[in-house]
């Protein structure tokens, strides 16, 4: 097959589909690119409107191909490989020549990334601390030993040398068992769970290849970790004489920290966390068996409602038991009081 590409005005490109071409759009047209984008990217751009079919901005990745579709694409300019430090407001819990502490507000990217190149923790970290970063984690992530979820809110701490970004990411990667580390969060959930105090012990995968997306896996499959949640049950909101309730406030505590553990876990056993939209879609209509006040509260909360309020650990240089807490956000305390209502 030939080039199907033509050269345009710019950075624009044309490509018809010929008899054979099929399949999802996003996946036909990274196949086309060869490696000058990756899949992820390739969905960036169609979701940004820059692919246009017959002339018209298309933005479903998951869309068929079919033979004679003339797709006309923007490329943009080729990304900077180093972030940029940006002025962006941290909420700086403690900070010394090792380590800095910070309070995560909801939205904001921990690093770089397809569709986030800029406006990240790592860009304010970057401006806030200037060189002194560490350069263990790569480029694009300098410093970082965990990280929170864009809509996650809570303590985080990130290393500003390469001594202390050893030192923290062995605790991290040890899960407090043998150290002083511990992760606790709070979450608001649908219902309440039988049992007040319990342990999630279920192994998480990726949920049928999908880069980000997790799922419960049977013990032994081949791309199980370990993990496990424990969490007791702090508050029930609207509680019935039977012992149920609409919703509850949780505290969870790490046991082990996988990539969105809290969010399948309480999924899991039957209380996806309110707001959301990917592991508790399917709990959204609850929210009609509130009063009509809580109910616009919980309607017009898009995030997760999930915080990581507590965070330990041994200072990397000194060895000392650094305790750091974060209260509630503004939203989920107002979230949390509307369902009190």
């Amino acid at each position: 097959m030939s080039d199907p590409f033509k050269e345009a005005a710019g950075n624009r490109k044309v490509l018809t589909a010929d008899e054979s071409a099929e399949g999802r759009l996003d996946a036909w047209l990274t196949a086309e690119l060869g490696k000058e984008f990756s899949r992820s990217r390739v969905q960036a751009l169609i979701k940004e409107g820059v692919v246009l079919l017959n002339g018209k901005p298309v933005t479903d990745a998951k869309r068929k191909v079919r033979p004679g579709d003339v797709y006309e694409i923007t490329l943009p300019e080729p990304e900077d490989p180093t972030p940029q430090g940006e002025d962006i407001p941290l909420d700086v819990l403690y900070e010394d020549e090792d380590i800095i502490v910070i309070a995560k507000p909801a939205g904001l990217v921990v690093h770089p990334a397809a569709g986030n190149w800029t406006g990240t923790l790592v860009n304010a970290l970057i401006h806030h601390c200037g060189d002194s970063l560490s350069g263990i984690g790569g480029v694009r992530r300098p410093g970082i030993v965990h990280r929170l979820d864009k809509d996650t809110t809570g303590v985080m701490v990130v290393a500003k040398n390469d001594v202390a970004h050893r030192h923290l990411s062995l605790q991290f990667a040890d899960h407090g068992r043998t150290t002083s580390l511990e992760r606790a969060y709070q979450a608001i959930v649908w219902g309440r769970p039988r049992q007040l105090i319990g342990t999630v012990n279920a192994p998480l995968g990726r949920s049928n290849n999908d880069r980000t997306r997790r799922a419960v896996k049977r013990p032994g499959s081949q791309d199980a970790d370990e993990a496990i949640t424990h969490y007791e049950v702090l508050e029930r909101f609207h509680e019935a004489p039977d012992a149920t309730a609409l919703a509850s406030l949780v505290d969870c505590h790490l046991e082990t920290g996988r990539t969105h553990q809290i969010r399948v876990h309480m999924a899991h056993i039957g209380h996806p966390l309110l707001g959301d939209a990917v592991y508790g879609g399917g709990f959204k209509t609850k929210a009609n068996l509130l009063p009509e006040a809580a109910k616009e509260v919980v309607n017009r909360f898009t995030r997760q409602a999930l915080h990581a309020y507590m965070l330990q650990f041994e200072h990397p240089r000194t060895g000392e038991i650094m305790h750091f807490e974060a209260p509630l956000p503004d939203d989920m305390e107002d979230l949390a009081a509307a369902l009190r209502a």
